[in-house]
């Protein structure tokens, strides 16, 4: 499995023009003639001049050099890169409800979504080939007790990144996943998330955590939760997913921010895939039911 890495950037730093050329494998001086002639792409300016960029320029580079590579002409290469940066989305669960309106919400307690959550885990791993993995756990000790699950998971993936407030060190494992810190105002410390995106199986659940429950018992807590096997909603979570991450200082490992930033390759989720996650949820509930 190809291990995500984690970005050296000190945030607010972003990355220099020689790791920006590092990455992207475009040399400083032809990103300098780009800027000139293209206004692309566009840093950040330091105090003492020099320019920062992001991850998201690194996504952006990478999509220009692959329309380039499908014979399309620089410039309109990098209008639709420039056409292509929309707003940010700090909110998997948001996201998928402005882009999937037919997605229905529903409210379930923290023990149902556990559920959820273990049998999109468990199908995953048992059918996914080398799936894109994201989980958000809102507190680092709500993820702990499934470090084992996560451990294992990371094992089969192309990439696996979990997010949480913080991290403690009796949390790190360097044959998990790749551990993002959530910025203290992060929407997602509000949310519990599970996506699985893979060419043979795909699912994800995206939930919301409704305020006033600072009293309420942690699995009696109350969220608001959609969850798919519709390959294009799930792709959706993983590119907010995987935007998240970056902001967070994670650097994804080429091939999967490439394909995540590419189209869609056709797949299907059948039946007896629904069925089979379904068969794995009822089990869960009925057990934890009774725990």
């Amino acid at each position: 499995m190809t291990q995500v890495e984690v970005s050296a950037q000190v945030p607010g730093t972003g990355l220099s023009i020689g790791e920006l050329a590092r990455r992207t494998e475009v040399s400083p001086a032809v990103l300098r003639m780009w800027e000139t002639r293209h206004g692309f792409p566009q840093p950040e300016r330091l105090s003492s001049g020099h320019r920062r960029y992001s991850e998201h320029d690194v996504a952006l580079i990478r999509q220009v050099l692959r329309r380039k590579e499908a014979g399309i002409r620089l410039e309109i290469a990098i209008a639709e890169a420039l056409a292509s940066r929309a707003p940010e989305s700090p909110s998997v669960f948001a996201e998928l409800r402005r882009r999937h309106p037919a997605l229905a919400p529903q409210r379930l307690r923290k023990s149902t979504l556990v559920a959820l959550s273990w049998a999109i885990e468990d199908e995953c791993c048992a059918v996914a080939d080398s799936p894109i993995l994201f989980g958000g756990f809102q507190r680092s000790e709500f993820y702990l007790p499934s470090a084992p699950r996560w451990r294992e998971l990371t094992r089969i993936a192309r990439s696996a990144v979990v997010f949480a407030d913080h991290w403690p060190d009796e949390s790190l494992d360097a044959r998990g996943p790749v551990q993002a810190t959530l910025a203290p105002d992060a929407p997602m410390r509000r949310e519990w998330t599970v996506v699985c995106d893979a060419l043979d199986s795909t699912a994800c659940l995206a939930a919301w955590e409704l305020p006033g429950q600072t009293t309420v018992p942690d699995r009696q807590r109350i969220f608001e939760a959609v969850w798919t096997l519709d390959p294009v909603a799930v792709r959706s979570a993983a590119v907010v997913s995987a935007g998240i991450a970056t902001r967070s200082g994670v650097a994804l490992p080429r091939d999967v921010d490439d394909e995540l930033t590419g189209p869609l390759a056709p797949r299907t989720t059948s039946p007896a895939a629904a069925t089979a996650l379904f068969n794995r949820v009822v089990g869960y509930v009925d057990r934890l039911a009774f725990s």
